[in-house]
């Protein structure tokens, strides 16, 4: 789950990391009286959408006045801000930050991200803050510095002081930089973030430091142990099928394709989207119903698909181990009694009762695809976008 950067900013001030002054505005009349109530003599109005690069994209503006505090978050909020981690048909920005300015001694790069390989989470600081850090991980590596973190004591004393003179922070500012890399890692670990991301963390010309920018992602199988959490999601910058889907219990994500995918089981899934992409187009989805799921999980999961408009075919690959394959036809062809299908629909059946599946599917009067196999489904569902 993603938040916004003022929701992990609240975070990041619960636990003692230091943030600027800032409060959200949905309206330029909002942001007047929050600039008015952070009293500086600049301010900063950021674009609150679910996406990287806002600058780049006119989403993030330096106001010297109320009046510019007026007229960018006019300008910002309703716009289609468009950035390099967003669609090409951007996203709608619904809301604006309103921070306080300050001056900027240095920048540098912090983040927390769950190494998978290592097990554990893994800080890294740069002196490159501002910059992407994918670039500076192929242009300057040697400017990276990491550390693996005790999942049980965080960061540890010696390893935030190692870091401090990795990065030449001054010996003014160490005993902040140490505090608060060190709170950083406490709640990385005890809210189950995947990653947190601070770029840029500044240090002021007072020799204060701070998190200029914040972005978390959190770990959804994990937020059983911190419910509070699940209260931050903006439903407004998730795709209504994904929130369609969590209804069902279904594993969904949208994707650039034009065949929708309906799979039992996660490796199954990965397969049938490379083989379509092998046999020359793209998938349109990841959806993996599960492996025990029921007539109305399958009905869901292909009116999901149905509503995506740049489906253009369906392919439905089913292993029936414990689920059966009866089950599967059964929600195939209820689904389709209740929504127009106007899309063609490709099903592979293989597993528990798949003669009994394959006899529901040919006695429906409706126009299914069958194939014997993944490699002939594929086949047949490429063939029918792609050569339109």
């Amino acid at each position: 789950m993603n938040i916004h950067e003022y929701q992990a900013k609240q975070l990041f001030h619960a636990y003692g990391i230091n943030v600027l002054k800032g409060e959200i505005a949905f309206n330029s009349n909002q942001a007047v009286e929050v600039a008015k109530k952070v009293s500086s003599d600049k301010w900063v109005v950021k674009a609150q959408i679910h996406a990287g690069g806002r600058g780049k994209g006119g989403g993030v503006k330096i106001a010297n006045s109320i009046k510019e505090v007026e007229q960018y978050s006019s300008n910002i909020i309703g716009m289609n801000l468009i950035t390099p981690q967003t669609t090409a048909n951007g996203k709608k920005v619904l809301k604006v930050y309103i921070e306080e300015g300050c001056k900027i001694k240095k920048e540098y790069y912090l983040g927390i991200v769950l190494d998978r390989a290592e097990g554990k989470f893994v800080m890294m600081a740069s002196t490159e803050g501002g910059m992407e850090i994918e670039k500076v991980a192929e242009e300057m590596p040697e400017k990276i510095v990491k550390v693996v973190l005790d999942p049980l004591m965080s960061l540890s004393g010696f390893q935030a002081r190692q870091l401090a003179f990795s990065l030449n922070i001054p010996k003014e500012a160490t005993k902040d930089f140490t505090k608060q890399v060190t709170l950083l890692s406490r709640l990385a670990i005890e809210k189950d973030f995947t990653l947190v991301e601070i770029n840029p963390l500044i240090l002021t010309e007072d020799n204060k430091v701070i998190a200029l920018d914040a972005k978390i992602n959190i770990d959804d199988n994990a937020l059983f142990r911190n419910p509070d959490l699940k209260k931050l999601l903006d439903e407004t910058e998730v795709d209504p099928k994904e929130l369609e889907a969590e209804k069902y219990d279904l594993s969904y994500v949208k994707l650039d394709g034009k065949i929708g995918c309906m799979v039992n089981g996660a490796g199954l899934a990965m397969a049938t989207m490379d083989i379509i992409k092998l046999k020359g187009s793209s998938p349109a989805n990841f959806l993996d119903v599960g492996g025990g799921a029921s007539k109305e999980k399958v009905s869901g999961a292909l009116k999901i698909i149905i509503s995506d408009k740049d489906v253009e075919a369906i392919l439905i690959n089913i292993f029936g181990g414990i689920m059966r394959c009866d089950i599967i036809a059964e929600g195939i062809v209820e689904a389709i009694h209740k929504i127009k299908l106007e899309k063609p629909l490709i099903v592979r059946l293989e597993g528990t009762n798949v003669e009994k599946g394959k006899e529901i599917l040919n006695s429906s009067g409706l126009e299914i695809i069958t194939a014997k196999d993944l490699e002939e489904a594929a086949e047949k569902a490429v063939n029918l976008v792609e050569k339109k």
